[in-house]
């Protein structure tokens, strides 16, 4: 849209309204990059395989991000609801909050209802082809990097809808005027001979250039998730020490290619339903899965229209 009014821009702002924009629409970026690269659509086309995606927006959706390139307010319906997540009570305690300061991760109890997470559980076992009850099931179709390429369903659309999400993303940004993300889900499995983990190990998702600006990341389990279940491992603490950390580096060293293990990483196990929000600055990632059941995600984030960037990636 911005494209077609000549209002596109350019740099890591440009590229993370893209990603709100696309988001917004109800595709996620991994699919719309496969889809461009393999099909080259024009502008017409594109907006057509949109809607087969995803479905047409409603008219909010359309008003909302009509309102984001033309830098105008937003339609009254997202007002109130921002006005209804502000009223809400806190879902994040003064504990909670403390942990965040602390650590940079925090995780959300019930975030979402057991039957929610259920709902969206089945998904991921429906598209996989297996059932919790055979293991034998769980490997055939299992993706070796534990990344799977789901993003349209109404059990992970209600899961990004979450009142209680949204607030407790509104309580670490503070402000619930945040768009959501549409993000894939996972499916870790546990190891076994000709099963070996897959996935990238752990690392960051953004520039290394000082200082690495406050975001999020988050990600939903969908099943109970032990610790050693292929849970979410991160280096607490380290976005207060990241940039004496990378000073320290000999000259030369490739600040990605470290061992994170030795710094302290540390598997976050929580229940079915609950969120883990991280901040973006810690080294994070799964796990090797050391259990005895499938570790089941779904990755959810929040973000206000304009966050801080770099343009140089490092």
């Amino acid at each position: 849209m911005a494209a077609r009014q000549g209002q596109a821009g350019s740099g890591m702002q440009e590229a993370h309204r893209t990603q709100i924009v696309l988001a917004a629409l109800g595709v996620g970026l991994e699919q719309t990059m496969q889809h461009v690269l393999r099909e080259a659509p024009d502008f017409a086309d594109f907006e057509d395989w949109i809607v087969r995606t995803a479905g047409a927006p409603d008219a909010a959706t359309v008003a909302r991000i009509q309102a984001l390139v033309d830098g105008g307010p937003p339609p009254d319906a997202l007002r109130e609801l921002h006005a209804r997540i502000e009223a809400m009570p806190p879902v994040l305690d003064a504990a909670d909050l403390a942990h965040w300061d602390t650590h940079g991760y925090v995780v959300v109890r019930q975030a979402v209802p057991a039957a929610d997470s259920a709902a969206a559980a089945q998904v991921v076992w429906d598209a996989v082809n297996a059932t919790p009850d055979d293991p034998e099931s769980w490997y055939p179709h299992a993706p070796r990097n534990i990344m799977l390429q789901l993003f349209q369903h109404p059990a992970f659309e209600k899961n990004r809808r979450s009142l209680r999400i949204h607030k407790a993303f509104a309580q670490l940004w503070g402000t619930a005027d945040l768009w959501r993300s549409t993000d894939r889900c996972g499916f870790n499995v546990p190891e076994r001979p000709g099963h070996a983990y897959g996935a990238q190990g752990l690392h960051w998702d953004v520039s290394l250039a000082q200082p690495i600006p406050f975001c999020t990341q988050g990600i939903l389990y969908l099943t109970d998730t032990p610790p050693e279940q292929g849970a979410l491992t991160v280096v607490p603490g380290f976005h207060r020490t990241v940039g004496d950390w990378l000073a320290r580096l000999p000259p030369g060293a490739d600040p990605r290619r470290q061992d994170f293990q030795a710094l302290g990483a540390t598997p976050v196990g929580a229940g079915a339903g609950d969120l883990v929000i991280w901040h973006q600055a810690l080294p994070h990632g799964a796990s090797p899965n050391r259990g005895t059941r499938p570790r089941l995600v779904q990755y959810i984030n929040m973000f206000p229209a304009e966050v801080a960037t770099h343009d140089t990636w490092l």
